[in-house]
């Protein structure tokens, strides 16, 4: 059965099972390890890097693991909710769960996954920030309850860290680390997250929510720079002008001179907080007649709608041109924001001038490139600018994902962010929790079965 994900990468299972109870998905992975059965945890397909697309063996999807249980600051979520679903019943709390990954489809065990995070990372940072406990489930069938604090127990070869917000290539290795963490951001590479609990914040009564333009990318930085300290602003995001002109058809009110724009969020405290931004836009040089702010729910929806339009706007370009999406997931250092920029701009401009567009957290210094090739010779090429750019935030002190994770398409930029004796610690622990590397095959790491040296959990 042909599988893919929202990158276009396909892949083929040779089974796709859908159990109902942890009893039903135990018994699949008592069957699994029994004979050496490949095992990829299907997730709800909206990945961008084929770590939930199965190569061969046998495809696993959780969506029937649904129960949701909403508490006082708390959440308990099976892997297989949707985040909408967990957004939609903590608002009717006066709640709210502070990832928020462009996807609402995207199912929890997935979040957990990949570590994501989302437009307000800039606030609340990614997702392993708000998980509490997870609910595993080994490769042998055998199933732990981890708390947060309960410490790994054996040996972690500690990986040196990028000096960045967000970092989610490969395994997220301390010393003296929890369990929990070891899971988050593993791509279902070390266990199957069954159940997570979150943490739930309460609900904010007053937002400022805006678009604002500028006439220049520099300008737009400048701002960045201004704002970044601005107490209590959770959204810190950037489009630039090919993006602006990719939207135009649907927002026809995008101003035509704007070269860029940054969609801020703030929580407010009080009056005194709103009368200090037409000072701050004015001292930025932005657009002030030209930019929207919102004074009610509806236009905060209509503004998240503008926000959600550009990747679907991206994604429909790419299909139309029979093209797997050809995406970049780097962070570097904030100091270096301005650096990377520039790199794009020196490496993309030359081929692909008018068919590429840049945007996302640049509160984060975390901005996606989306090139848009043409044919099947530019998508190659495409590919290749790609690495290169990986290596050039590699070279900024940065990371080569920081949200998405490697999965299949990505992973062989693994090796310009870590030593292969890097990488061979991660194997190791790999090796330990699933022995003969059934879990999350060819994700990560191209398959060599190493003979286990110690036992399983």
């Amino acid at each position: 059965m042909p599988l893919v994900d929202a990158s276009g990468f396909q892949g083929y299972a040779d089974r796709v099972i859908v159990p109902a109870s942890e009893d039903e998905l135990r018994a699949v992975m008592l069957e699994a390890s029994t004979n050496a059965v490949p095992v990829t945890l299907a997730g709800a397909g909206t990945g961008l890097t084929g770590g939930s697309v199965a190569v061969g063996g046998w495809s696993v999807s959780l969506e029937k693991f649904t129960s949701l249980v909403i508490e006082d600051g708390i959440a308990r979520v099976c892997a297989g909710v949707p985040l909408r679903d967990l957004q939609a019943a903590t608002s009717r709390t006066r709640q709210f769960y502070a990832p928020d990954p462009t996807e609402t489809w995207a199912s929890i065990g997935g979040t957990v996954a990949t570590n994501a995070s989302g437009s307000r990372s800039f606030r609340y940072g990614d997702t392993r920030r708000h998980v509490r406990a997870l609910r595993i489930m080994f490769a042998d069938g055998t199933v732990r309850h981890f708390e947060r604090g309960q410490r790994v127990d054996f040996p972690i070869p500690p990986l040196p860290v990028p000096q960045t917000t967000k970092h989610t290539a490969g395994y997220f290795l301390r010393p003296e680390m929890d369990w929990v963490d070891l899971f988050i951001g593993s791509e279902g590479t070390l266990g199957i997250v069954i159940e997570a609990e979150l943490m739930l914040l309460p609900a904010v009564d007053e937002l400022l929510t805006a678009v604002v333009f500028f006439g220049t990318d520099e300008k737009a930085f400048d701002a960045v720079d201004a704002w970044r300290a601005i107490p209590r602003l959770r959204m810190l995001e950037y489009m630039d002008r090919g993006s602006l002109e990719l939207l135009c058809p649907k927002f026809p009110e995008i101003p035509a001179h704007a070269h860029a724009a940054l969609l801020i969020e703030q929580e407010l405290n009080s009056e005194e907080e709103l009368d200090l931004w037409p000072d701050l836009l004015e001292q930025a040089g932005a657009m002030l007649e030209a930019s929207w702010f919102a004074a009610a729910a509806v236009d905060r929806e209509r503004f998240r709608r503008f926000r959600h339009a550009l990747p679907e706007a991206v994604n429909e370009t790419v299909r139309r041109a029979g093209s797997l999406k050809m995406g970049t997931d780097f962070a570097v250092p904030l100091a270096n924001n301005r650096a990377m920029l520039a790199a794009y701009r020196e490496y993309l401009e030359p081929g692909f001038s008018g068919r590429h567009v840049i945007f996302g957290h640049i509160g984060d210094a975390h901005l996606h490139v989306n090139l848009l090739p043409s044919g099947e010779a530019e998508a190659g090429r495409a590919q290749e600018l790609i690495s290169a750019l990986a290596g050039k935030a590699v070279a900024l002190g940065g990371t080569v994902s920081a949200e998405h994770g490697l999965g299949k398409r990505k992973a062989h930029l693994l090796e310009l962010q870590f030593t292969h004796q890097e990488i061979a610690a991660m194997k190791s622990v790999k090796t330990r929790l699933d022995p003969q590397w059934i879990l999350g095959r060819g994700t990560l790491f191209p398959y060599i079965y190493i003979p286990p040296l110690t036992s399983s959990t």
